[in-house]
């Protein structure tokens, strides 16, 4: 499936300035996919990623997508919410799945929490669009993350967004706009497993 070109019909037949609220992992992640989107839809930014093994590091990250979108022009206002620090729910996920590999079922449940709480919120506030910035990165499977959200639109009241945001050089593109906007590029994901694996 070319969920890429999915993402493109749909936004050729969205309102311009349509409200998408967006899971982001991180600064550099958000970069170039805010690049792609931004001028499409009025963005809300929202930043919840329970699976961040240490609160120090979860406000540091959250410090530098705030510091990017304070210097990223748009043609619509990009805004952020903070989700809740709950690394309590991340570990109630991959509680009999610290053994497993990375990109394994504890990812898929993991990219399901953060989705969930995503289209929650997004239907909660009003919200027409959601979707991840978790595609971009060439360490996450894009096909999981479409598959979840396109189930989750079912039990909620929102459109998920179609994305594979790695195809057109989309991560390339954010190693260069973390450089020009001196952005912190962490070198794991979030949770204590992948930073023992020291895979993004």
């Amino acid at each position: 499936m070319n969920y890429d070109k999915l993402m493109e019909e749909q936004i050729k037949n969205i309102k311009e300035g349509e409200e998408l609220f967006l899971h982001a992992c991180c600064a550099p992640c958000s970069s170039a996919v805010l690049e792609r989107i931004a001028n499409h839809f009025k963005v809300t930014i929202f930043y919840y990623n329970p699976n961040i093994n240490e609160e120090k590091e979860y406000k540091k990250r959250v410090n530098e997508l705030n510091k990017f979108i304070n210097k990223f022009q748009t043609k619509y206002k990009i805004t952020i919410i903070e989700g809740k620090y709950e690394p309590e729910k991340f570990n109630l996920i991959a509680k009999g799945l610290e053994n497993e590999k990375e990109r394994g079922s504890r990812c898929y449940k993991c990219y399901k929490l953060r989705l969930e709480e995503t289209a929650k919120l997004a239907e909660e506030l009003g919200y027409k669009y959601f979707c991840t910035t978790l595609t971009l990165s060439p360490h996450k499977n894009a096909n999981w993350l479409n598959e979840i959200g396109e189930e989750l639109e079912k039990n909620y009241n929102t459109t998920y967004l179609y994305s594979d945001f790695k195809k057109k050089n989309g991560y390339k593109r954010s190693i260069e706009l973390s450089k020009e906007y001196n952005l912190y590029r962490q070198d794991y994901c979030g949770c204590i497993y992948s930073k023992n694996n020291k895979n993004i």
